[in-house]
């Protein structure tokens, strides 16, 4: 049986597109190439034993995602939480770290277009 392999890719709507990807190149060091997207190969996650792409959708009224109110959130996997939240600092972006899990570290910051960002740091599986 056919079926999906991970995901391709996270599009969507932007009021200044260049603005936003700037943003992300700048506070969370994504890699921006010239035809303005970011390109992440599954190595990436790979060489971080416990990381992987989760698909799960929430209830309708969940509260996770505030104070966005769009009916998405982007979770992204990083390799330094410490760095990342020095980053964020120095660009004034406010985070949110909530306590550590088994699944590892998470905090929550917001983009300049309201969208929640969950920033996680795999624990390693053992």
């Amino acid at each position: 049986m056919a079926k999906v392999i991970g995901v391709g890719g996270i599009f969507f709507k932007s009021k200044d597109p260049a603005a936003l990807i700037s943003w992300y190149r700048d506070v969370l060091g994504l890699h921006v190439h010239d035809w303005g997207g970011v390109f992440m190969t599954p190595d990436a996650m790979a060489a971080h034993p416990g990381a992987g792409t989760v698909f799960a959708p929430f209830k309708q009224d969940t509260t996770y995602f505030e104070p966005s109110t769009k009916d998405f959130m982007i979770n992204l996997a990083v390799d330094d939480m410490d760095g990342i939240l020095a980053s964020c600092a120095r660009h004034g972006v406010e985070a949110k770290v909530l306590p550590p899990e088994p699944n590892g570290r998470f905090a929550h910051i917001s983009d300049p277009e309201g969208t929640r960002i969950e920033l996680w740091e795999p624990e390693p599986m053992v």
